[in-house]
């Protein structure tokens, strides 16, 4: 199965550097890697770049990150293609946003119990996965849309005045995959192209491991724009000043 591992030389120690095999033509190099108990080296593809990330208040932040892969071929693969994608594998977090800060709206469990919080976070992760199959199957028939254009907000929003008026929940016309929840993100898709955002951070513990940090994140959320620039560091990842 192909796989795309990353680190990033601001966040994590960098360790052993590949020792390059063959360079290619798009930056990347084949390195050969051994993992645990294995005798036979692995060939992979490791992909060096420097992200610049520029906010929309002009503040800019310069990253190194390496990319290991399996993926050999470099035409079919473009490095940048792929450090693209795995830029774009972090929207999975917003998952957990979603359910915190969209679901939740700011609210914390109530539960004082163990049992009690099981049952709160099970019912959170069920209700997120009916509305984001509700999103699916809004999109049976409409193949040209991408599920990312799917609002999560609209979703909720959709779900709850239906609940709350009991209006469209049983429909008394044929019953379809859209539905009323359905119907209401289809009339309020996302842009096609979506622009990159960042969120904001706030620290709330005062005592937080985490403290000398302060400031130093934002204190809302901003559009960005990345620019991506395959390279090879000869001497490795820069580490992490840490404070």
């Amino acid at each position: 199965m192909p796989s795309i591992k990353a680190g990033r030389g601001s966040s994590c120690v960098p360790g052993p550097i590949p020792t390059s095999a063959e360079h290619l033509g798009d930056g990347s190099y084949i390195a050969r890697v051994g993992y645990g108990v294995l005798r036979v080296l692995l060939p992979v593809r490791a992909i060096e770049a420097t992200l610049t990330v520029t906010l929309a208040d002009n503040t800019v932040r310069t990253e190194q990150w390496r990319l290991i892969t399996n993926l050999l071929d470099p035409v079919k693969y473009p490095a940048t293609e792929l450090v693209d994608l795995y830029h774009r594998r972090w929207q999975a977090e917003t998952a957990y946003f979603s359910i915190k800060a969209t679901m939740l709206d700011g609210r914390v469990l109530r539960s004082r119990s163990i049992d009690g919080l099981d049952q709160e976070v099970y019912a959170l992760l069920t209700a997120y996965q009916a509305l984001i199959r509700a999103g699916d199957d809004a999109l049976t028939g409409r193949p040209d849309i991408p599920m990312e254009r799917i609002s999560f907000t609209v979703l909720l929003a959709a779900v709850t005045d239906t609940v709350t008026a009991s209006h469209g929940v049983f429909p008394s016309t044929l019953v379809d995959l859209v539905g009323t929840i359905g119907r209401a993100a289809l009339g309020d898709l996302l842009p096609a192209h979506r622009r990159q955002r960042v969120k904001a951070r706030t620290r709330k513990n005062p005592t937080s491991k985490y403290g000398p940090n302060a400031g130093q994140h934002l204190h809302k959320a901003q559009n960005y724009t990345v620019r991506t620039t395959v390279v090879f560091f000869a001497h490795g990842l820069n580490s992490r000043s840490w404070p």
